[in-house]
C-alpha cells in the first residue's frame, strides 16, 4: 500500500491523455513498452522450496532447538543440571499413575519430601530452608468463570510438600515471597512424565540451586509441590485459603504441561508486566507467546491451570509456563519418561534459575510495586523471536503504536482515494470483494474435505498420527479455494478497469490489455494491506495482545511496496510487481509468525484425540471442520500478498496441477489406510468403565444393572476397536449414559460377566431425611458414598432454587449458585481419610417446573456418580485387550474404571 503508488496509479488511467501525457498525437495510437512478468515455474519452485525451508527453519529454531543437558559436575553446585532432574522424573514415573487417594501418590509425596529434606541439609550456611508436609482439610473451590461455571469443587484430606528458602539475615524476606508451584498428582491413566513429573523435577533441582544463592535475596522463595490439581485445581486452592504463608506471596510462577517436553513457554502472565519484563531481560532461552494467552483466556482452549487460582483468588500476577510438544499424548499412556526430549528440563531450569536470581534480590517485590491500578493499560504484550530474543512492551505503548500506524495508513488511503477519484474507490471496493471471495472459496474448499473424511477413512481424524497429512488434506484445497476466489475477484476488477481504460484511445489494444492486468494485480496486492489494516483496527479496539501480528503483516509489506513499487511521477503506467517486493515484505512477518503458526496447528491437530467431550454429542466431521477452518484462515491471512502474483504467472496452471496432485495423493493415503490414523505413540483416547446402574427412568428402587461401557473422546466409531477386543460389545446411540459431569451418546457396552468385582454394599445412597413445606418447600437429603472419595452430584436447578451442603462442617452455604443446562454439579475429590457421609438441604423453587405430568421420562432431582480406582475382572480383561493404538484417558470429569450411578426422582 504505497502512499504515492496508490494515488498516482489509481489516478492516471482515468485522466485525459493530454493531462497525463502532453505533446502526444491524439490521432495516432501510442506505442508503450510493457514488461511482462517473468515468473516461470522454476522461479515459483525456488520460491516454494525457500518458503518451506524457511518455515521449517524458523519453527526448529524457535521451538525445537534445545540447550545441551548438563551433568551435576558441569552445572556446579549453584547451577541447574538436567541429569539430576531426570533422576526425579524417573523416580516419580516408576510409581505408575498416582492420582489423588492412591497409594502411589503417598509414595510420590514421600519421595518429594525426602528430597526436600536433603536440600535443607545441603543449603548454604546463610540460608534458611523450611520443609513442611502440609495437610489441607476440607475446602470448597467456588470460582465461577470458564470451566468452573455451574460447578462447585470440593476437596478434603489433601497433602502438599512445601519448601521455603529464605536469607538467614533478612527478616523482611519472609513477608515478601515468590511462589513456584506445580502438582505431583496425575490422572489415573498415565505415569505423568510430562504432566507434571517433569515440572516437579525442575522445581526440586531449582530449589537445590536456589538454596546456594538465597543469602543475597530480599525476598523468599516458596516451592509448592501440591496434589489435587488434576481434580480441579484443588491443591492450589487449599494452599491459598488454608496456609499462612500464602499471605506473603507477591508473585506466582506455575509450571504446567499440555504435552511432553520440548520448550516450556510462557502463556499467561496476569495483569502486571513486571514478571514477564524481568524474565525477558534475563532468560537465556526465552519462549513466550501472547497468542497462547489470548486463546487461553478467550475460552478457546478448554483447560485450566493453578495460575487461575493465583490470579483470580489472590489477585497475583506472574508467569505460567507449559510444555506443549506432542499434545496428543496429554493424559494418555504415552506421557512417559522415554518420550522426554533431551534438553527440555535444562531449558526451563536455566530460564527459571536466571529469573529467580534476578527477581528475588529485587526491591520491587518488597515495595509491593507490582500491584497495578491500571491493569488494562499495564498488561504486557510479549513474544519471542526465534527463541533467542524476547520483545515485551506494555498495552499503553501498544495502543499508541497501533493508533499511529492506523492513522497514517488511513491518511494514505484517503489521500489516494481522493486523488484517484471515483474509479479508485470502485477499484478498492472490487479488490476488497476479491478478498471476500478468497475467504469464502478457501473456507468452503477446505471445510468440504472434513465431510469426505468420515466416508473414506476408518477415522474422521486420520491425520492425528501424521500431522503432515493436513498439508495435503486441508492446506492444498484451502490454497486452491483462495486462488480461485481471488481470481474471480481479479476478473471482476479486470472488467471494470477495461471500461475505464477504454477511454485511453491513444493506447494500442494489446498494450491496454496488458496495462489493465498489471493495474489489477497491484490493486490485489494493496488489498492485502487493507485487510491487515482492518484486523489491526479491530485488535486495537479490543486491546488484543496478538494484534502485533497484524501490525507486522501490515507494515512490512507496505514498506516494501513503498520502497520498490511506488513513485511520485504523476504520469506512470503500472509495471509488474517485483518479486523482491514480495520477498522483502514477507521476510519479517514470517520470521515473527511462522513458528507460532506451525505450533498452533500441531497443537490443534493433537487435541483432536480428545475433541468430543461428550462422546457422540457432536458430528464426526466437526473436529476436522475446525482444523480445516483454522488452516483456511491462516492461509488467507498469510498468502494474500503471494496470491496476487500468481494470476499473471505462466506457471499458474502447473501450480494448480501440482496442488491437485498433492491433494489427491493425501486422499489416497487416507482412503487406502497406508497411513494409520493412530499409532502406539499417538493413541486414540478411550475409557473402559464397569458401570453399576441403579437408575431406570430416574424413578423408584430397582435391582442394579451391571455392564462394561467403552467410549472415546476421539471422534469416530469404535468398530475396529471392539472387533479387536472381542468381548461381546454392542455399539450405538440407543444406550446413552449420563455420567453426571458429562454424557455418552455414542458408545459400546456389554453385559457379559459383569457380576464380579463389586458388591451391593458399594452402591451409594440418597436418602430423604425430611421434606417440609413451611414457607417454601425444604428437603433434607442424606448422602452416603459408601467409601468412595471421588464422586459427582448433579442438582436439578429447574426444581431447586438453592442448597446447602454439609460434611463435618458446612462446606457450601446458600447463595451464589450458577447452572449449566439446568444443572449445578458438585465434584468431590479427597484422600483416603476424606469423609463419605454428607447432608444436603434443598430449597425448592416456588414456581412450576419445566417438567409436567404426562412426560414419559421426568428428569431426576439428583443424580450421583461414585468412582473407585479398581479393576473388576471384566474391565481388566477388556483393558488388557485394548489395541496398541488405544489408550485410557483421564480428566477431572471422567470416571474411574468402576463407577456407580444412582438418582433421586423429582416426585419423592
Amino acid at each position: 500500500m504505497g502512499r504515492t503508488g496508490s494515488s498516482s496509479e489509481s489516478r492516471k488511467p482515468f485522466k485525459k491523455p493530454e493531462e497525463n501525457v502532453p505533446n502526444v498525437d491524439d490521432s495516432a495510437p501510442q506505442t508503450i513498452s510493457v514488461v511482462r512478468p517473468q515468473r516461470s515455474l522454476y522461479v515459483w519452485l525456488s520460491l516454494l522450496v525457500f518458503t518451506i525451508y524457511g518455515f521449517r527453519a524458523v519453527y526448529q529454531q524457535q521451538f525445537e532447538k534445545l540447550p545441551i543437558p548438563l551433568s551435576a559436575e558441569k552445572a556446579g553446585k549453584r547451577g541447574f543440571s538436567e541429569a539430576e532432574a531426570l533422576k526425579h522424573v524417573k523416580a516419580l514415573t516408576s510409581l505408575g499413575p498416582h492420582p489423588v487417594g492412591s497409594d502411589a501418590l503417598d509414595l510420590a509425596l514421600e519421595y518429594v519430601l525426602k528430597t526436600a529434606e536433603k536440600i535443607k541439609k545441603t543449603a548454604h550456611w546463610e540460608v534458611d530452608v523450611e520443609v513442611q508436609k502440609f495437610h489441607a482439610k476440607s475446602g470448597v473451590n467456588r470460582l465461577s468463570g470458564g470451566l468452573f461455571r455451574g460447578k462447585t469443587l470440593m476437596y478434603s484430606d489433601l497433602y502438599h510438600v512445601i519448601l521455603r528458602v529464605l536469607p538467614k539475615y533478612a527478616d523482611e524476606a519472609g513477608e515478601n515471597t515468590i511462589l513456584v508451584s506445580s502438582h505431583i498428582d496425575t490422572v489415573f491413566s498415565t505415569e505423568g512424565a510430562g504432566d507434571c513429573s517433569s515440572c516437579i523435577a525442575v522445581m526440586l533441582e531449582l530449589a537445590r540451586g536456589i538454596s546456594q544463592w538465597a543469602h543475597g535475596f530480599k525476598s523468599g522463595v516458596i516451592f509448592l509441590f501440591n496434589t489435587g490439581e488434576e481434580e480441579g485445581l484443588n491443591g492450589a486452592h487449599s494452599f491459598m485459603t488454608q496456609h499462612p504463608w500464602s499471605k506473603t506471596i507477591r508473585l506466582a510462577v506455575d509450571l504446567e504441561a499440555i504435552g511432553i517436553g520440548g520448550k516450556s513457554g510462557i502463556f499467561q502472565t496476569g495483569s502486571h508486566p513486571w514478571a514477564v519484563e524481568t524474565f525477558a531481560s534475563v532468560a537465556k532461552y526465552p519462549s513466550a507467546q501472547i497468542v497462547s494467552e489470548d486463546l487461553f483466556t478467550s475460552g478457546a482452549i478448554k483447560s485450566g491451570t493453578d495460575f487461575q487460582i493465583y490470579r483470580e483468588l489472590a489477585g497475583l500476577s506472574g508467569l505460567d509456563f507449559a510444555y506443549a510438544d506432542n499434545t496428543a499424548v496429554y493424559h494418555t499412556k504415552n506421557d512417559k519418561f522415554e518420550l522426554l526430549k533431551p534438553g527440555s528440563l535444562q531449558h526451563l531450569g536455566e530460564n527459571m534459575l536466571a529469573f529467580l536470581l534476578h527477581a528475588a534480590p529485587s526491591p520491587k517485590l518488597s515495595e509491593n510495586v507490582i500491584k497495578s491500578q491500571h491493569a488494562d493499560q499495564d498488561k504486557a504484550v510479549y513474544f519471542d523471536i526465534l527463541g533467542t530474543y524476547m520483545i515485551v512492551y506494555r498495552q499503553r505503548f501498544a495502543t499508541l503504536l497501533h493508533n499511529s500506524v492506523i492513522i497514517q495508513s488511513l491518511m494514505i488511503w484517503i489521500t489516494s482515494l481522493v486523488m484517484g477519484g471515483f474509479p479508485a474507490a470502485v477499484s478498492l471496493a472490487l479488490s476488497c470483494l476479491s478478498l471476500v471471495l478468497m475467504w469464502i472459496f478457501s473456507l468452503s474448499f477446505s471445510a468440504s474435505v472434513a465431510f469426505i473424511l468420515p466416508v473414506i477413512s476408518s477415522s474422521p481424524v486420520p491425520y492425528v498420527a501424521s500431522p503432515w497429512l493436513a498439508v495435503g488434506l486441508f492446506v492444498a484445497p484451502a490454497f486452491l479455494g483462495a486462488l480461485a476466489g481471488q481470481y474471480v475477484g481479479f476478473l471482476i476488477l479486470h472488467t471494470y478497469l477495461s471500461n475505464v481504460y477504454s477511454k485511453r484511445e491513444q493506447l494500442l489494444p494489446a498494450t491496454r490489455a496488458e496495462l489493465i492486468r498489471l493495474e489489477a494485480e497491484r490493486w490485489l496486492f494493496k488489498a492485502g494491506s487493507f485487510q491487515w489494516l482492518i484486523f489491526l483496527i479491530i485488535g486495537n479496539y479490543y486491546k488484543i495482545g496478538s494484534s502485533y501480528l497484524a501490525l507486522v503483516w501490515l507494515v512490512s509489506p507496505a514498506f516494501a511496496y513503498g520502497l520498490l513499487e511506488a513513485t511520485l511521477t504523476p504520469a506512470r503506467f503500472p509495471k509488474p510487481l517485483k518479486l523482491a517486493t514480495l520477498l522483502i515484505g514477507l521476510t519479517v512477518p514470517l520470521l515473527v509468525s511462522a513458528g507460532t503458526i506451525i505450533r498452533l496447528a500441531s497443537s490443534l491437530i493433537g487435541s483432536a484425540v480428545r475433541f468430543d467431550r461428550n462422546p457422540g454429542s457432536t458430528p464426526d466431521w466437526l473436529g476436522s471442520v475446525i482444523v480445516a477452518v483454522f488452516v483456511a484462515i491462516i492461509l488467507c491471512l498469510t498468502s494474500v500478498y503471494l496470491l496476487s502474483y500468481l494470476h499473471l504467472s505462466d506457471a499458474k496452471r502447473s501450480i494448480i496441477f501440482a496442488t491437485c496432485i498433492l491433494f489427491g495423493f493425501s486422499l489416497a493415503a487416507v482412503a487406502s489406510g497406508i497411513v494409520p490414523p493412530f499409532t502406539d505413540l499417538t493413541a486414540r483416547t478411550v475409557n473402559v468403565v464397569h458401570v453399576i446402574d441403579t437408575t431406570t427412568e430416574y424413578g423408584g428402587e430397582r435391582d442394579p444393572v451391571s455392564y462394561v461401557s467403552l467410549f472415546s473422546t476421539t471422534p469416530g466409531k469404535l468398530t475396529r476397536e471392539i472387533e479387536h477386543i472381542n468381548e461381546g460389545f454392542t455399539c450405538g446411540r440407543d444406550k446413552p449414559i449420563d455420567y453426571v459431569t458429562f454424557s455418552v451418546n455414542y458408545g459400546c457396552w456389554t453385559h457379559e460377566d459383569g457380576e464380579d468385582g463389586w458388591d451391593k454394599s458399594d452402591i451409594p445412597l440418597l436418602l430423604v431425611d425430611s421434606d417440609v413445606s413451611n414457607n417454601g418447600r425444604i428437603t433434607n437429603i442424606l448422602i452416603d458414598t459408601k467409601g468412595s472419595t471421588r464422586w459427582s452430584l448433579g442438582i436439578n436447578t429447574d426444581e431447586i432454587e438453592d442448597f446447602k451442603f454439609k460434611g463435618e462442617d458446612e462446606l457450601v452455604p446458600t447463595g451464589n449458585k450458577s447452572s449449566v443446562d439446568g444443572w449445578h454439579t458438585i465434584q468431590f475429590s479427597g484422600g483416603k481419610d476424606a469423609p463419605t457421609s454428607f447432608a444436603l438441604t434443598l430449597l425448592w423453587k416456588k414456581n412450576s417446573t419445566r417438567w409436567v405430568k404426562g412426560n414419559t421420562v421426568p428428569p431426576p432431582l439428583l443424580k450421583l456418580r461414585t468412582d473407585f480406582n479398581r479393576l473388576t475382572p471384566k474391565a481388566e480383561r477388556v483393558i488388557s485387550k485394548l489395541p496398541s493404538w488405544c489408550s485410557l484417558f483421564g480428566k477431572s470429569t471422567s470416571p474411574y474404571t468402576l463407577a456407580f450411578l444412582t438418582a433421586l426422582p423429582v416426585n419423592i
